[in-house]
């Protein structure tokens, strides 16, 4: 099998990925990179030419995109259960809500945080209308649970808590009953814990040694 290789940093989207990482099961190696020259080097740069991470190598495949890299892994390591199989309804829901979340919930928070207003007879033209409607529409989606696909966790689920949790913990998402009760259901996860501790650990241990 051809050897996972993760590029990312502990303040970074690469916690999403590693979470998904700890998720699979599978044996990987962690590049760390620092922010700044470590990732405009030209050994990086040809894996992503953006210069950001996270990243991940799989043999002679480069997958960047937290979103993308839950997805890959989830279909790749089929095993692991973290994506329902062709024909089951439930696919649908996966791919819907996972790129919700890298899309339209991605840009509204993104223009909220940064004080961007849709202008006037404009909100056509972006794809989550406005922050409140897609803060809403994301809830109604949540109510049923206990999971995005219903009774089965996926990796669309680690995509989506890790992207509240950080939202709610940094006020960029409103901690809402649903929200937290999903947050607190996926993070309760012995793989999502694994990643934390992990993160965790290099921030401290990069902090000693400066």
């Amino acid at each position: 099998m051809s050897q996972l290789i993760f590029y990312t940093n502990p303040m970074s989207r690469g916690r999403i990925a590693h979470w998904m990482l700890e998720e699979i099961g599978q044996p990987y190696s962690t590049v760390w990179l620092e922010y700044g020259e470590a990732m405009r080097t030209p050994e990086f740069l040809a894996v992503n030419p953006l210069g950001k991470v996270p990243a991940l190598q799989h043999g002679d495949v480069v997958v960047t995109e937290a979103a993308a890299i839950c997805a890959y892994l989830a279909d790749q390591f089929g095993d692991a259960g973290l994506i329902p199989l062709p024909g089951d309804p439930a696919r649908a829901a996966f791919y819907r809500w996972l790129f919700f979340a890298a899309g339209p919930l991605e840009a509204a928070v993104t223009a909220k945080t940064l004080g961007w207003q849709v202008p006037e007879g404009k909100r056509s033209m972006v794809g989550f209308g406005s922050y409140d409607e897609a803060i809403d529409v994301l809830e109604t989606a949540l109510q049923p649970g206990p999971y995005v696909c219903g009774e089965r966790f996926s990796a669309a689920d680690v995509y989506l808590g890790a992207q509240l949790g950080w939202g709610m913990m940094f006020g960029t998402i409103p901690k809402r009953p649903v929200f937290e009760d999903y947050v607190g259901r996926t993070h309760s996860r012995p793989a999502a814990q694994r990643a934390d501790r992990i993160n965790e650990e290099r921030i401290n241990s990069t902090k000693r040694s400066a």
